[in-house]
């Protein structure tokens, strides 16, 4: 019953510190915008690591369609000190990262998002509500073999004005660990 809930209520909000120094909020983020991608992250992950090209490739595209894109990262430095806020910083330079890389420590955001894993994308439409979580897609290891996008589908379906016809997708990826 988890996932049921997690589409259509208004998404919870957060006000978290970036890589660039400043706070973002998603009311920032949305800013007159179509849509926001929402992508629980981290540094150390190997999901991670292999979606981010197409991350960044996808943040491209839909930039000029009104779709902004936030990566927040929720898990532990405790467990992996590669997730710390000087790490996520040598990690956004390193990628050029062109979108808000946010740091959650207390892990507050991913808790009332419901995340549970590591890449998790949410899809925010421009009034505030969740119309998708889930997985970016269905092949973590090599993007020559994807044959299913739920996240791209559900963002053309918010962006064609459509009920999103896959609201969920079980994400497939790192456990976020949260401090103790």
């Amino acid at each position: 019953m988890k996932e049921a809930i997690r589409t259509g209520i208004l998404a919870p909000t957060f006000d978290l510190p970036g890589v660039d120094g400043k706070n973002h909020t998603l009311t920032e983020i949305l800013g007159g915008r179509r849509a926001a991608v929402i992508l629980f992250w981290c540094n150390h992950c190997p999901y991670v690591s292999s979606y981010e090209e197409r991350i960044k490739k996808m943040a491209q595209r839909y930039a000029s369609k009104g779709v902004a894109f936030v990566l927040i990262n929720s898990d532990s430095e405790a467990a992996h000190p590669e997730d710390s806020m000087d790490n996520m910083k040598k990690r956004a330079a390193a990628a050029g990262y062109l979108f808000p890389y946010l740091r959650d420590k207390d892990a507050t955001v991913a808790l009332a998002y419901e995340a549970d894993t590591i890449p998790e994308a949410f899809v925010v439409d421009a009034t505030g509500a969740v119309r998708y979580a889930g997985k970016i897609d269905d092949c973590w290891q090599s993007e020559r073999r994807v044959k299913r996008q739920p996240l791209r589908d559900a963002l053309e379906d918010v962006l064609h004005d459509r009920d999103v016809a896959v609201k969920t997708a079980a994400p497939v990826g790192c456990a976020i660990k949260r401090e103790a």
